[in-house]
């Protein structure tokens, strides 16, 4: 995805002054961008890792994992985009490690939100064995699952640059994820792998939401905390919509194509930032804010401890 950025600033026929001054503005604004929302990303995870409490509880090391995977995703995504922008030549073994990281931590996102959701239904649902099944130890084993699954599709692609041109990994050239392609059903494959992942994805959410909501009509439900939970999911669902939008991207490059050169040019860099960048790096944010037990230990390490946090209770949680 970086790549369809790389050659802007050679196809206009400005100045090389002015196509110089644009790619300069490009890289700052989107190096920027990444580095701030790593930044906020590492802040959460340091936040959630602070308190007993939130590492014993599945909810919230699924929330640490989600932030442990952005934070990995934004940094390869960035050296990816940084080594193309600039048409740096690497060795292909490095460029395919990189993809590997970047492609299945893409992924594993909608997966962990699936995971997340079901952890919502069981405590509503299964109120009783939500402490049995929702342990941090098959939690842990739900994180094996989703980095399994979310790499399934790029290995088969590496497996199958092992079999059939291994020499590849020894060569130099620019980084970008076509080198993986060698053989023609592999884009079929892929597409095949989004639909099954993002419909499986959907289901989930769709099922938690609707068995939530019908659990929250029991008149022997606590309807406070079936309501919460109602609201978390159809975050999560407004969450997957983000990460939906990436696949829109190529769409609205060809819509942008009919447009005149310098236009074109323009808009294909606000189209990157907010179809590409921006709805990856707003989604643990926008989680993590309004969780009213986490936002406040967010902001006092944030805050680098100008911000008291105090105690709620028992539980270790904390309130505003």
């Amino acid at each position: 995805m970086c790549m369809m950025l790389v050659a802007e600033a050679h196809m206009t026929s400005d100045p090389p002054e002015s196509r110089n001054q644009l790619l300069a503005v490009t890289v700052t604004l989107v190096a920027a961008t990444y580095s701030i929302f790593i930044y906020l990303n590492c802040v959460m995870l340091v936040a959630v890792r602070s308190k007993a409490a939130f590492r014993e509880t599945s909810r919230y090391i699924l929330f640490a994992h989600m932030l442990f995977n952005d934070i990995l995703h934004l940094v390869t995504s960035m050296i990816l985009y940084l080594f193309s922008i600039f048409y740096v030549d690497i060795i292909q073994a490095l460029c395919t490690l990189l993809t590997l990281i970047s492609t299945t931590t893409f992924i594993n996102e909608p997966l962990n939100l699936a995971v997340m959701s079901l952890e919502r239904y069981v405590a509503v649902c299964f109120p009783l064995r939500h402490g049995e099944l929702s342990t941090p130890q098959k939690t842990f084993y739900a994180f094996i699952v989703i980095w399994a699954v979310g790499s399934a599709s790029i290995l088969i692609d590496v497996l199958t640059v092992v079999f059939v041109q291994p020499s590849l990994f020894l060569l130099s050239g620019l980084c970008t994820r076509e080198q993986l392609i060698r053989k023609s059903w592999q884009r079929d494959k892929e597409v095949a792998f989004s639909v099954l992942y993002f419909t499986l994805v959907a289901g989930v959410l769709l099922f938690t939401y609707v068995s939530i909501t019908l659990e929250a009509r029991s008149a022997s439900t606590d309807r406070t905390s079936a309501q919460k939970a109602m609201r978390t999911v159809m975050l999560h669902a407004v969450q997957l919509c983000l990460s939906l939008m990436t696949f829109l991207y190529s769409l609205f490059e060809v819509l942008l194509g009919a447009l005149p050169l310098d236009v074109f040019v323009q808009l294909r860099f606000v189209n990157y930032v907010v179809v590409l960048l921006l709805p990856r790096c707003l989604s643990p944010l926008i989680y993590g804010l309004r969780d009213q037990s986490f936002r406040p230990v967010f902001m006092y390490h944030f805050t680098c401890g100008t911000k008291n946090v105090k105690p709620a209770g028992p539980s270790g949680l904390v309130t505003e």
